[in-house]
């Protein structure tokens, strides 16, 4: 899974990185240390006639369906598994026609170490320092108990299999796009099941470094880009 992820580059950045049209919606502020229910960045393109248009906002992390009874169903879909997102009722219908790109600086796991109690967290990003682009899917909701409630746009991070790097820390790595294929991805129109289920694949290993960071990734409520600094560890050699 992909449960913590750091979103620390400007705005403006991804705005420019990104080719988007209109920045929204409150977007997120940097934050080294994202959990679930907070605020992220999603990039996705919007239909408007003959238009689209590619939007940045901030929207909830952890997909609200629109049948859902309450946000707490949320709290259980910040990601999708790729093996069954075109088929499960919670994300199908998006996965069609509303698929959007989380842009990261980096994403945490944790690993097992031999002989300690504790999992020893691990901070995987790319080696050129370039953003990475998570597959994503987002949704609207609005409390069926409140009709003139506000509608909820919330998101969730696509998953799939590890590839060698990430294989020895964690059975699951978030689905990276290249950009040669976020215009396919993010498309509202195109609905080819079979194309898009394609490019659920892992990203090439050889893009990515990982090394051990504080245990102070664990307290969600710290923030602080001391989160990303490597840390020096007597198991070191084993983890990398």
């Amino acid at each position: 899974m992909c449960g913590r992820f750091v979103s620390s580059t400007p705005v403006e950045q991804i705005a420019k990185e990104f080719h988007v049209d209109e920045v929204r919606a409150a977007p997120a502020p940097p934050d080294f240390n994202v959990a679930p229910r907070a605020t992220i960045n999603v990039v996705l393109d919007e239909a408007h006639d003959a238009a689209v248009d590619r939007v940045l906002e901030g929207l909830r992390w952890g997909l609200v369906p629109s049948w859902a009874k309450d946000l707490k169903v949320g709290d259980r879909m910040i990601n999708a598994r790729a093996e069954t997102v075109a088929t499960k009722s919670a994300f199908r219908r998006a996965f069609k026609h509303r698929r959007c790109i989380i842009p990261a600086d980096a994403f945490y796991e944790w690993k097992v170490v031999a002989g300690q109690k504790r999992k020893q967290p691990m901070a995987i990003k790319r080696r050129d320092g370039e953003l990475l682009a998570f597959a994503g899917l987002w949704e609207r909701w609005r409390d069926p108990e409140e009709p003139d409630a506000e509608w909820i746009r919330s998101a969730t991070i696509i998953t799939g299999k590890p590839n060698e790097v990430i294989a020895p820390i964690h059975d699951r790595m978030p689905v990276i796009l290249p950009e040669s294929k976020w215009d396919e991805w993010l498309d509202p129109t195109f609905d080819d099941v079979e194309a898009l289920e394609a490019l659920l694949v892992s990203a090439p290993s050889e893009l990515f470094e990982v090394y051990p960071v504080s245990t102070r990734v664990n307290n969600a409520r710290d923030h602080s880009e001391l989160l990303l600094e490597r840390v020096e560890t007597t198991e070191e050699q084993s983890l990398l």
